[in-house]
């Protein structure tokens, strides 16, 4: 049985304190990514270079990949100090005021899960990124009046998964837009071999790719599937992952060799037995399951979507050839002229 969320790309709590000790802290530790560290690299010397504040940068992509450890480097490559927010918490022009006001010259500013922002605070951020300066209202009623704040230049770096839920004027004011993309086994081997040196546990090469393998391209996957296999070689094994130890970690947390669980496989299944294979809406399938929507299409849905199992269509989520394939279930005829 699949341990609850285990290939979950958000973070959980105890993953935030690894976190801090495994994530890297400059450009030469960060593995992946080649053509966007490149990029940012250019755009950093630029600036640092001119002694300018860095374009603000829109940084997108699925979750775990990487987007909160680039805002990190970012703001130490520059040199500069850097706050951390989330859209969630800013829910005031206040709130927004009370932060940016405090920037230092050429410091970043990080808000994550951007899409979730207050529509109210966004509008105040189009003068901060454009003029530096920010206008908040004082009093209420006959007495209420704008006060204009000047802002030393920052960069704002945003985080988001969900880039269409972004607003057009609020997508154009950012001079530098890049995504992450999920990562190849290969640099997740190499990511892995790095955890793994740093949480001491020993692991040979054939078993550290083995978890590469099923990381589903994420690297907090690799990691949180590195500390739960380092568990099981403890108790089952002699303390050292190898091949034999990682697949049995590995079929322990029902996790398969292209790397999806339980969930994924019964998303399949219910999107193949009781709707046909689709094409079906997101909140009936959800219903189905008995997971949340929002889980489903933040979570599962894109690495069953990277992979060829599922399709998003105008008319809902249709079940491919290959998860018919995947299961060892029959395509009936009626499914059969949807593939051709």
């Amino acid at each position: 049985m699949t341990e609850i969320h285990i290939t979950d790309p958000t973070p959980f709590d105890d993953d935030l304190v690894v976190e801090k000790s495994l994530r890297p802290s400059c450009f030469d530790e960060f593995i992946g990514q080649k053509d966007l560290v490149d990029n940012l690299k250019l755009y950093i010397e630029a600036a640092n270079n001119r002694g300018d504040a860095l374009d603000h940068v829109l940084l997108f992509g699925p979750p775990g990949l990487g987007k909160t450890t680039l805002a990190n480097i970012i703001s130490k490559e520059l040199n500069a100090n850097i706050k951390q927010a989330s859209g969630p918490v800013l829910e005031r022009a206040g709130d927004l005021a009370g932060m940016i006001t405090n920037l230092g010259h050429r410091d970043v500013f990080f808000i994550d899960e951007i899409h979730r922002l207050n529509s109210v605070v966004e509008e105040h951020l189009y003068s901060a990124m454009e003029d530096y300066s920010i206008d908040i209202m004082i009093d209420k009623g006959p007495s209420a009046r704008s006060v204009q704040l000047s802002i030393e230049p920052f960069t704002l770096i945003w985080a988001t998964t969900r880039l269409g839920n972004l607003t057009s004027p609020l997508r154009d004011r950012f001079g530098v837009v890049l995504r992450l993309n999920y990562y190849e086994p290969e640099d997740l081997f190499h990511i892995i071999n790095r955890s793994a040196d740093i949480l001491e546990v020993e692991i040979d090469d054939d078993g550290a790719m083995e978890l590469a393998r099923r990381s589903r391209g994420t690297p907090r996957v690799a990691n949180r599937i590195l500390r739960r296999t380092r568990d099981f070689a403890q108790v089952k094994a002699n303390g050292k992952i190898d091949m034999d130890v990682a697949k049995g970690a590995l079929d322990t947390l029902g996790i398969d060799k292209i790397g999806l669980d339980d969930m994924d496989r019964k998303i399949l299944e219910i999107l193949i037995d009781k709707f046909d294979g689709g094409p079906v809406g997101v909140k009936s399938l959800a219903v189905a399951i008995g997971e949340d929507p929002n889980t489903i299409e933040d979570v599962y849905e894109p690495f069953l979507i990277k992979n060829g199992f599922l399709q998003r269509t105008s008319r809902g989520r249709l079940a491919q050839e290959s998860a018919f394939k995947l299961l060892g279930k029959t395509i009936k005829k009626e499914q059969q002229r949807l593939f051709e």
